[in-house]
């Protein structure tokens, strides 16, 4: 089996750049202003954006299936260029084209996207107040740019956020009228709350000690609670320590969409650890196996049924559950991969530079194909804005299929992005662990 050639986003969910209509009324209405109008109009404007929020999101005649989206900046006379920072919206090559552009004569940048109704996005914005003037194009002006993004924070008009990795900086969020709904979002004042702990763990598999965010649901006594359902969650310093994992999960077992679970999701450390341990690597999966699922046995009454044990991750989490699900299914029989990093293969040096090439099938889909099926149950997840990543999973998909594994795939309109993972990571729990499954 080969894999299909890497294509864009089927072509109604691209990005186009066009003018929305709220800019377009003020371009149309300043062309023939003096100035005393000029400044009324603008200040019109903002009042009007204020209310609203961004980014500005209005229909299109004749097109209820997108939306024009406009991201907007208030400048300065110390303004010079607006970078728009959108998670797989940009061309990282070609940050140019992610330019804002200023209304003549007034504080007003803007850039607009004609989107797919269904998009669902975090973007941060950067304005660049430097003495000099910007490059006017070319290579100079790319590497002005690069520059540039460093310094991208949430945008100021828009209160809904969510936390960066490695930064402290957050990134803004939009959901336009199709997204798909996120019920079990956000905290819920009426509904009892489970408990999230952090506690310090031995291990020799990795060396030393690891901390590990443990979720315990709410009104389980230790001893007396049946054996629960375990998730292994990769990167719980992101899950918990800044994203609430835990009311979502408060949520779902409150409506009875997840039976009383509990998850464990180790810290991912720093950028390099991840890099070193996440993807298919046999000592993380022993440490997952063998010493984090004794570890919290010991304290929780935890199943060891494998048909009641889940694997989960992101990017190259979601490589380690696959491969933890491959080699270890007497431990994990469900496997929840969002955004695979299927690139990944054996030998790739995680600081030696880009990402490698994938020339034919990936690695993992060809062993999951050559080998003996598995007694697992999987779910995949991608964004339609991931590249390469959509075919590589639909790859997989097919793969795992045609062997025979109960397997289900999701693709969202968005990209590489906790913003569209934590509804996903919901829905895919809820697909492998809920009550009803």
């Amino acid at each position: 089996m080969t894999v299909a050639p890497v294509r864009v986003p089927h072509a109604d969910a691209r990005p186009v750049r066009i003018t929305g209509p709220r800019v377009a009324r003020l371009l149309d209405r300043l062309d023939t202003a003096d100035e005393t109008r000029r400044t009324t109009l603008t200040a019109e404007f903002w009042e009007e954006v204020e209310r609203l929020g961004t980014p500005l999101v209005e229909e299109l005649d004749g097109d209820p299936a997108h939306r024009a989206v406009t991201f907007l900046w208030r400048g300065h006379r110390a303004t010079r260029q607006v970078l728009l920072y959108a998670n797989r919206l940009v061309d990282r090559d070609l940050l140019a084209g992610s330019l804002l552009e200023r209304v003549p004569g007034t504080d007003v940048w803007h850039l607009c996207l004609r989107l797919r109704a269904d998009h669902r996005g975090s973007y941060r914005l950067a304005a660049d107040i430097s003495p000099k003037a910007p490059p006017g194009h070319g290579d100079a002006l790319q590497e002005r740019l690069r520059a540039l993004t460093v310094h991208a924070a949430a945008d100021p008009l828009n209160r809904r956020t969510v936390p960066t990795r490695w930064r402290s900086a957050a990134s803004s969020v939009f959901a336009l009228p199709q997204a798909p709904a996120e019920p079990w979002a956000g905290r819920r004042g009426t509904v009892p709350a489970g408990r999230v702990e952090r506690h310090r763990m031995a291990t020799a598999t990795l060396g030393g000690a690891r901390d590990v965010w443990v979720y315990r649901p709410p009104g389980h006594d230790p001893g007396d609670s049946p054996p629960l359902p375990v998730a292994v969650l990769t990167d719980g310093d992101m899950w918990f320590g800044r994203l609430a994992l835990g009311d979502t999960l408060d949520a779902l077992i409150a409506d009875g969409a997840l039976p009383p679970l509990v998850v464990l999701a180790p810290d991912a450390v720093d950028r390099h650890t991840r890099a070193r341990e996440l993807g298919a690597r046999d000592d993380f999966v022993t440490f997952l196996a063998d010493e984090l699922l004794p570890w919290a046995a010991a304290r929780w009454p935890l199943t060891a049924d494998p048909r009641r044990t889940a694997v989960a991750g992101q990017s190259l989490g979601a490589m380690t559950a696959l491969h933890a699900g491959f080699v270890r299914s007497d431990r994990f029989g469900l496997v929840l991969a969002q955004s695979a990093s299927l690139w990944w293969r054996p030998g790739f040096n995680p600081r030696g530079g880009p990402k490698p090439h994938v020339f034919g099938t990936p690695w993992l889909v060809s062993r999951f194909a050559a080998a003996p099926r598995r007694p697992l149950t999987v779910h995949l997840d991608v964004g339609l804005h991931e590249g390469a990543m959509v075919e590589h999973t639909r790859a997989l998909y097919e793969a795992l299929r045609e062997a025979g594994y109960p397997v289900t795939r999701e693709e969202f309109n968005g990209g590489h992005d906790y913003a569209c993972w934590h509804g996903a990571l919901a829905d895919g729990l809820v697909r492998l662990l809920g009550a009803s499954t």
